[in-house]
């Protein structure tokens, strides 16, 4: 059997969303009380992720959407603007409840309010007896959008039969929490046809994608496809590079590393994920484009064309999703605010997917990319320029033996930008420095028992600076490691799985500290530590 057979059939269709089951201060169990492998039910699911902070206060809640997902026929309602609240929130958070239980992949889902996608997310994979999770979100940034009434759509695409029982039952609320007023973007837009019309008097223009490689295909595993000639069952010409781009009227405006996923059938192991996933397959976070040097180009009143394509991938190979909403921010005092692009340097595209034949074959791959943007806006306030860096790299080595009984890759990828706005005081640059890896093998050997060993990383730093000091800092890592075998080819009672996962989430900074750790024996949480 083809371990990449395997991977794709465990990993089904699949997404991702944010805080699944947060459960601060869960009970581990003893270790008597872990079984010796895998039974009908297990723990359900946690992230060490931090909750969503609530202020106090008056707070009102509507619910958007309350669905069973049998199939790939969507939810459609409508959404209206809770009442008691007010019109301006100083929070508003998303809340998705969901249970599930008998046989079932992962989905995909997602959810779009005025044809805004406000949240994408994934599922985990039940358990016979069943499991129920939760998530929330902030999403405050769309307030623009919860103002007036909207349509809903919301789909987690599904299959039910004789042998997929699981019937994926969920629940979405939105909490408007009144006080103080959030600072939001003005507006949020999305694209119509694949262009965009501005408001004439943008000052600050932000584009926001949700890409994600899914759909069950090779593209779902993006990060282990191998070039001509090499012997692998995933093939993409250029390697494994990947790097989503957004261009405005045909001109780059912005580069982005994908974040690489790992959904909970993963890796050839539902085991490793069925109490805490992979980072991010709970939160599909979506990449931020700061598009304020082409303000200027886009109030001109007219429409102009967006367009987002992910490099890499095979000619006519689906598999990307790659939705885009646009944030403006507006000048209230101007009508009509102008400027123009003043700087473009795009650097040539480096990607060398080398293939080296033996008895362990083998891809070693460097890539990268480099795009400096600057522009201008001539605002009531006067005269801003914005400069946008951004640098991405990827080094990866991919092993893989005939067969493809063993498969292993270690892989980092690094996405750095720095955004500086000068004008109305002093200069103010943002810096962030994003490194995601992977870093795991999978081997099936004798009695056709397979195992993977994985350590995932989602590492982030944001530096602050006025005038060249720091102002302001935070610092992250998400770290996930999991080791888990069970036995292929068998009914599913003698499988005989066993599986250890843990997650460490820090984040420090000038806004303080947070340090959780959970660790999962054989579906049993045996360890939820705080250190902050």
């Amino acid at each position: 059997m083809k371990r990449q057979l395997v991977m794709s059939m465990l990993a089904g269709v699949a997404g991702a969303a944010l805080l699944a089951g947060s459960l601060l201060g869960a009970t581990p169990a003893r270790s008597a009380d872990v079984p010796a492998e895998f039974g009908t039910d297990w723990h359900d699911p946690i992230t060490a992720a931090p909750p969503i902070g609530k202020p106090p206060g008056k707070s009102c809640q509507v619910t958007v959407a309350e669905a069973q997902f049998r199939d790939f026929t969507p939810y459609k309602g409508t959404y209206t603007p809770p009442e008691g609240c007010g019109d301006r929130w100083s929070k508003v958070v998303l809340r998705m409840e969901g249970k599930v239980k008998g046989r079932q992949y992962d989905r995909l889902g997602y959810l779009h309010i005025g044809g805004a996608e406000i949240f994408r997310t994934s599922t985990p994979e039940p358990s016979p007896d069943g499991i129920e999770w939760s998530v929330e979100k902030d999403v405050t940034r769309y307030s623009d959008t919860f103002r007036s009434g909207q349509d809903v759509e919301m789909l987690i695409g599904n299959v039910v039969d004789d042998t997929y029982t699981g019937i994926i039952d969920v629940k979405v609320t939105l909490t408007f929490y009144a006080g103080r007023p959030a600072a939001t973007p003005d507006r949020v837009l999305t694209l119509q046809d694949g262009t965009l019309t501005t408001p004439r008097n943008s000052e600050r223009v932000v584009a926001e994608v949700y890409a994600t490689g899914s759909g069950g295909g090779c593209e779902e595993f993006w990060y282990l496809s191998a070039p001509d000639p090499a012997p692998y069952s995933c093939k993409a010409t250029g390697g494994p590079y990947r790097e989503v781009q957004i261009k405005v009227d045909g001109q780059l405006a912005g580069i982005a590393a994908p974040f690489p996923h790992v959904w909970t059938g993963g890796w050839s192991n539902p085991f490793l994920w069925y109490v805490t996933p992979g980072p991010r397959a709970f939160d599909v976070k979506p990449i931020e484009y700061d598009l304020t040097p082409f303000a200027g180009l886009l109030n001109d009143g007219r429409t102009h064309r967006v367009e987002v394509s992910v490099v890499g991938v095979p000619e006519g190979q689906s598999g990307w999703s790659a939705p885009v909403n646009v944030l403006v921010w507006q000048d209230a005092k101007s009508a009509h605010v102008t400027g123009g692009l003043t700087g473009h340097r795009a650097g040539d595209l480096a990607n060398s997917s080398t293939y080296t034949p033996g008895s362990e074959h083998r891809v070693d791959t460097e890539g990268g990319h480099r795009l400096t943007v600057s522009g201008y806006v001539d605002t009531s306030h006067g005269r801003v320029t914005t400069t946008v860096r951004r640098s991405l790299a990827n080094h990866s080595a991919h092993r893989w033996t005939d067969g493809e009984n063993l498969d292993a890759l270690d892989a980092t990828w690094t996405d750095d930008q720095s955004v500086t706005v000068d004008g109305r005081g002093p200069a103010r640059t943002t810096r962030t420095q994003r490194t995601y890896t992977m870093d795991g093998s999978i081997a099936i050997g004798a009695g056709d028992r397979l195992r993977t060993e994985l350590t995932l990383g989602d590492r982030a730093s944001v530096v602050l600076t006025r005038d060249g000091r720091h102002t302001a800092w935070s610092w992250l890592d998400d770290t996930v490691e999991g080791d888990a075998s069970w036995t292929l080819n068998v009914p599913r009672d003698q499988r005989h799985a066993v599986g250890t996962t843990s997650e460490r989430y820090r984040s420090y900074g000038s806004d303080g500290c947070y340090d959780r750790s959970l660790t999962s024996v054989q579906g049993v949480l045996t360890e939820d530590r705080s250190r902050c």
